[in-house]
């Protein structure tokens, strides 16, 4: 085990520590004599910084109360606190104006996380009283101010020093994009089921002793679903079917920027987690997996105006939030979850910054997908500026911008920005994930879009590359693969929330029958279909992403937003890899494939001429004839070639692959285009049964090659 700081023995009240005014560096920032702590506040008039002997103590052991003209700079407070380091707890109080109606909310009765800080405890009861800056119980609401001292909630700061971790030769790996295959996860459902046989189920830990199954499968960059701070315990509805309160299981309701959770390491000590996690990281690069965090920057886990005073809210609330500009008193809420971080306030745009640099340098991550990406490109009134807001500092900056950026392009509040993110981002291809569906399903006039969205999506993306297309048919928000093709309606009762909750338009198709079913016929057309999705997945251009256990046929028995279930709903049942042997082996072989075909991870949009100018197609369009692609209305097919010369290059680079796609309800004769000097091989038939849908040996096949309905069919030259 690595040699972690020592759990300091903080100091009690008996003791008497000396200070100094300390400096404007924002967090709490140990060293060999002591800790510096500063914070923003603009609008406070009092700042008080308390240090507990324990985290679970109501009475600080310390109390030091900052001069406004000693220890301040500009909007900075700040104090050294002699004596004091790794594992000290603490926490601030800020006082001013309570005037909910102009945007105030100062309460000094608050104890306040540090925006900045490492680790905090996450104890609090997010029901008790005390954590509310106002009285639940007055009939005047948020208006009303509370007495109550929320010291007594156990939610404390924890100093952190990581200044000494040995992270050894360990670096970013830097996959190049058209190398990188996806794989969306969450850390504790990933493994929590006893079917996953870890010694350390739900944790980093557990994740690591199932290497050898992503390593089988063959994906290269894990992206961990968020794993800032947050309270598992704040959702307030109930499961209508058992009683039992629900969770806030994914954590999307981040309480600070800088802190990892506790909830997914097995470390005994308060704050260990932060060396868990970079032991975790270290680990994953050395067997050579990227690591890719779901950060939320779009909104904090204090919530509406009802919410508790947590952190921002009590800080400076006017600064950190986006407030209704007619009443102040509420919370514009582009992201569906009561509030909106001001994210284009210059003080909110640098702790932003500050927070990426951190988990680049500090925690040696390989990149971000930021969800509700949208946001981030938004003024404090809500307008979309793209390449004028913190979107384009994030890409530019000369640490962050070389790592992976992966945007979310939209928000809660019809906020649509697919292909207007600057220079330097990805996004979530969400045209491409609904037009693959659409074509599944069955729709009528999806041929030209699904043409476009297999080349790369060049009407979104053509000013950047391919890549910046994260292609995907499944994420954690929605069905997973199994259910879109089992369910036609999604099932959200268990949620609490009358079904209403989760996307009603999820372009889905149950073939048969609402749920799982015993009907043999109806089992093999919907894992064919789901042979398809990854089919079209791995030969389109782009970047795939994959989400945690459709490999082996996951349900969450049509439930689409899955975010407060904490049970079998959500737990990977790691028994179904060998119950569904024949989708593992196929999406394994299908990844493999794509890894193995250069032609296939060109990275520049397919072009029309060589560099001699020379008019040259490396992809052409065929329907049952050569070069005669059906694009009306109603055509349910669609075939193309990936030539094997690259003209960028000038020189053959590959096979030239041909891929027939035959949604139609009958078989189709495609006669294939004529090669020189070459046979056509099968290698993928979907409608044939495993193991003969993906031949590892390719059969040679004429001229010509009979699609059955609803399915794939990939041949290559030789």
């Amino acid at each position: 085990m690595p040699d972690y700081p020592a759990q300091y023995k903080n100091p009690g009240p008996e003791v008497k520590l000396r200070t100094k005014r300390g400096y404007p560096r924002l967090g709490a920032t140990p060293d060999e004599t002591g800790t510096n702590f500063a914070i923003f506040s603009r609008n406070a008039t009092s700042v008080v910084l308390e240090l507990y002997q324990n985290y679970y103590d109501v009475t600080p052991s310390h109390r030091f109360v900052l001069d406004p003209v000693k220890n301040k700079t500009g909007d900075i407070w700040h104090i050294y606190v002699y004596g004091v380091g790794h594992g000290q707890y603490y926490g601030w109080r800020i006082d001013g104006p309570y005037d909910p109606i102009n945007g105030k909310r100062f309460n000094k009765n608050k104890l306040l996380i540090d925006p900045y800080a490492k680790a905090i405890t996450t104890f609090f009861d997010w029901d008790d009283p005390a954590v509310y800056g106002y009285d639940p119980n007055s009939p005047m609401q948020d208006l009303s101010f509370s007495t109550l001292d929320s010291a007594t909630s156990m939610i404390k700061s924890i100093v952190i020093d990581d200044s000494k971790y040995d992270w050894g030769d360990d670096r970013q790996l830097h996959i190049p994009w058209n190398e990188t295959i996806i794989y969306e996860m969450h850390v504790r459902l990933f493994t929590i089921s006893p079917t996953s046989k870890v010694k350390f189920p739900g944790t980093f830990l557990g994740i690591i002793e199932k290497l050898d199954h992503l390593k089988e499968l063959g994906v290269t960059t894990i992206e961990l679903m968020p794993i800032f701070e947050f309270n598992l315990n704040s959702n307030p509805n109930v499961n209508p079917f058992t009683g039992e309160r629900l969770k806030d299981v994914w954590g999307y309701n981040p309480l600070n920027f800088f802190a990892v959770t506790g909830n997914y390491s097995v470390g005994l000590k308060l704050g260990e987690q932060v060396f868990l996690f970079k032991d975790f990281v270290k680990e994953l690069h050395r067997h050579g997996f990227e690591v890719i965090l779901d950060v939320v920057y779009n909104h904090t886990g204090e919530g509406s105006e009802k919410g508790p005073t947590l952190c921002f809210r009590g800080i400076d609330n006017e600064i950190y939030y986006m407030l209704n500009p007619t009443n102040k008193r509420y919370y514009l809420n582009y992201s569906g979850c009561g509030n909106t971080l001001n994210c284009n306030h210059p003080v909110v745009k640098e702790m932003i910054i500050d927070s990426l640099r951190y988990w680049a340098t500090e925690m040696h991550v390989d990149g971000f997908r930021f969800d509700l990406a949208s946001v981030l490109g938004r003024t404090p009134d809500g307008r979309w500026i793209g390449d004028l807001s913190l979107l384009k500092d994030i890409a530019e900056d000369p640490i962050v911008g070389k790592l992976k950026l992966i945007a979310e392009g939209w928000d809660a509040a019809g906020g649509y920005h697919l292909g207007q993110f600057p220079e330097g981002w990805a996004e979530w291809n969400g045209k491409y994930r609904d037009c693959v569906r659409r074509f599944i399903r069955g729709d009528n006039g999806v041929i030209q879009e699904l043409m476009l969205r297999i080349a790369g999506s060049p009407d979104l993306y053509y000013n950047r590359k391919p890549h910046a297309s994260i292609n995907f048919i499944t994420c954690h928000d929605g069905f997973t693969m199994r259910d879109l093709v089992s369910y036609n309606q999604k099932h959200n009762e268990a949620n609490g929330e009358g079904n209403k909750d989760g996307a009603d338009e999820n372009f889905s198709y149950n073939w048969g029958v609402e749920g799982d079913t015993d009907d043999p016929e109806i089992i093999r057309i919907r894992k064919q279909q789901v042979k398809n999705f990854f089919a079209i997945l791995m030969v389109s251009h782009g970047t795939p992403m994959i989400l945690m256990g459709d490999e082996m046929f996951r349900t969450q028995y049509g439930n689409n937003n899955a975010y407060c279930q904490d049970n079998e709903t959500t737990w990977l049942d790691w028994t179904l890899k060998e119950k569904h042997r024949d989708i593992f082996d196929f999406v394994k072989k299908m990844i493999h494939f794509r890894k193995s075909h250069p032609a296939l991870k060109r990275e520049c949009f397919y072009q029309r001429y060589d560099k001699f100018g020379n008019l040259i197609t490396d992809i052409t369009w065929h329907g049952v004839n050569p070069f005669e692609p059906d694009l009306s209305y109603f055509s349910h097919s669609i075939a193309f070639m990936i030539s094997g010369f690259d003209p960028v290059k000038g020189e053959t680079i590959d096979d030239d692959i041909y891929v027939i796609l035959n949604q139609w309800k009958e078989p189709l004769n495609f006669v294939l285009p004529p090669i020189h000097g070459k046979r056509w091989y099968r290698v993928v038939d979907t409608s044939k049964p495993y193991p003969s849908d993906f031949l590892d040996t390719p059969e040679p096949v004429a001229g010509h090659y009979l699609a059955q309905p609803h399915s794939t069919v990939i041949l290559i030259t030789k």
